[in-house]
């Protein structure tokens, strides 16, 4: 049987969580099986800048430090290969902050 394995990544966890729940029900209507969404690990990007212009900073631990984190959430969604149904889940509206990525396995 074909596989259509979805893989979605993001910022903002809600949204992707969205497009998940959409894509749920478009494989329930259809009445093919899906699998997932599977949380895969996130993604912590780390920056850490010093405040001071001069890079002299005062010695003092963490007063002269900005910290910035970005978290990357991913997720994977298996649904059976309907033709049908890949094509409601490529009419879904992604927003611009979402990456989706579709392939198809042999399983």
């Amino acid at each position: 049987m074909e596989w259509a394995r979805i893989k979605l990544a993001s910022r903002d966890y809600k949204e992707l969580e969205a497009i998940c729940e959409q894509i749920k029900e478009i494989a329930k209507k259809c009445g093919i099986a899906v699998r997932g969404p599977i949380p895969l690990p996130t993604k912590k990007l780390r920056v850490w800048t010093l405040k001071t212009p001069c890079g002299d900073g005062t010695g003092h631990g963490n007063a002269t430090w900005d910290r910035w984190e970005m978290r990357i959430h991913r997720r994977v969604i298996d649904i059976g290969s309907s033709e049908r149904a890949l094509r409601q889940v490529v009419r879904i509206p992604i927003p611009e902050g979402v990456k989706i990525d579709i392939e198809f396995k042999e399983k």
